[in-house]
Formats: C-alpha cells, sequence, structure tokens
C-alpha cells in the first residue's frame, strides 16, 4: 500500500515544491494551508485551516486516517517569520510567530504520532532554521520559536521511539520564497556568507535531507537537527 504524508504549509513554496516531490516517489499526500491550493492533484488532500488549531489539526488527521487508513510521514514545514529590532517587535507578533511555529508543530506531530503508533512506524521531520545558531539580529522571536522546535524534536524523539517513530529536523538557510523577498540585498549577502557555503538553499537541497530522514532504512536516526549551508 502507498505510503502517505501530511505536509503543512502546501499552497507555496517549500511545502508546496514538497507535495510534488513526495507524489512523484509514489506517496499519497495530504496538504493544508490557510487559503485553497487552487487546482485539482491526484492523490492529494487538501484542507483550509490554521496549523495552531487543535480541534482543525486533529479534524485533518482522522479524515486522512478515515480516507487512506494510515499516516507514515509529518513534515511540519508551515511557518512565519517576522524581522524586527526587538523593541520594535509588537507583543501581538511574537505570539503569532510561537503560534506558526511551536504551537502547530507540536499539535500536528502530537497528533500523527498518535496514529503513527498504532503501525509502530512513523518518520516526523519538523522544521528549524540556521537563524538559531547563527543568532541573527532582527530575527529574535523567530529564532527563539525554532530553538524551541529543535528542544521539542530533541525530547519528542526519545518518548516516541518505543512507538518506532523518529523525529528529526532540517535547518534550512535562507531560501528565495515569500519569506525571505522582502530583505534587503546588503543584509541578505551579509547573512550568506556566514555560512560555510555561501548561497542561498534550494527546495531540492531541503528535500534531499528529508528524504534521508524519512526513508525506512533511517531508523537509528533520531533526534537530531540538520542545518544546511555548514552551519552549525
Amino acid at each position: 500500500m502507498d505510503k502517505v504524508a501530511v505536509i503543512t504549509g502546501t499552497r507555496k513554496g517549500i511545502g508546496r515544491f514538497l507535495v510534488d516531490h513526495y507524489l512523484a516517489q509514489g506517496y499519497r499526500v495530504a496538504g493544508c494551508s490557510r487559503g485553497p491550493m487552487g487546482e485539482d492533484i491526484d492523490n492529494y488532500l487538501h484542507y483550509e485551516l490554521d496549523v495552531s488549531d487543535e480541534r482543525a489539526a486533529m479534524r485533518m488527521l482522522n479524515s486522512v486516517m478515515g480516507t487512506w487508513g494510515r499516516v507514515d510521514v509529518l513534515l511540519n514545514n508551515a511557518g512565519i517569520a517576522s524581522m524586527n529590532h526587538v523593541l520594535l517587535t509588537p507583543l501581538k507578533t511574537v505570539e503569532q510567530i510561537f503560534s506558526t511555529n511551536v504551537f502547530g508543530t507540536f499539535v500536528f506531530a502530537r497528533e500523527a504520532a498518535k496514529h503513527m503508533s498504532k503501525g509502530k512506524f512513523g518518520r516526523i521531520v519538523n522544521f528549524a532554521t540556521v537563524a538559531t545558531p547563527l543568532q541573527l539580529e532582527g530575527e529574535a522571536a523567530y529564532a527563539a520559536s525554532k530553538a524551541a522546535v529543535k528542544s521539542y524534536t530533541q525530547i519528542m524523539a526519545r518518548e516516541l521511539a518505543p512507538l518506532g517513530i523518529t523525529v528529526n529536523a532540517v535547518g534550512p538557510t535562507p531560501v528565495d520564497t515569500d519569506l525571505i523577498r522582502g530583505v534587503p540585498k546588503a543584509k541578505m549577502d551579509a547573512l550568506l556568507a556566514r555560512q560555510a557555503i555561501p548561497r542561498l538553499g534550494t527546495c531540492e537541497d531541503i528535500a534531499n535531507v528529508i528524504d534521508f530522514l524519512v526513508d525506512e532504512r533511517s531508523d537509528f536516526i533520531t533526534g537530531q537537527t540538520v542545518y544546511l549551508g555548514g552551519v552549525s
């Protein structure tokens, strides 16, 4: 039976790429975003929701189980960022960032793991960021939210290991998506210069790491965060 992947934040950017990437590998894919997908795609189910809405997340995963009978892979891709000096950052902005990046990741990982545990197999990949180890100025709230995701990944990996579920994270460098389009060129060039490999990342770079982490043979790898670009 075809494996089932659940991917959050699929309407555009990295998430949209990952939908096509895993469909091409023979997965059935369920995705979600705040808006419609805008097209019908074979073997793809789309749900409109806010990832931090606990009840909506539960309904989505129950629906996927009812339709396809399994959840094998979860990619917690949905995320938002905001670049601001800490003195100019409203609390509401911080709450929004944590709601999507931390609470959304928590809810989807918890609910997906409940279903994965029934088959004693699961692969969860969360999304971190190089902004955390690089301690990027202007990204305090975003970097802090992803630091929370890294810690959650490490501890959840220990708790779910007896159930045959691995939990890892990928930490992308900046990728040419809407998330970075408002960043001044000089600031972006300075950021890239801090990487061992000073270039923008690509969706293919990210998918390459995820492919490795979700492979059945990667059952001895859990609790890890893989940063791209030579950042550690």
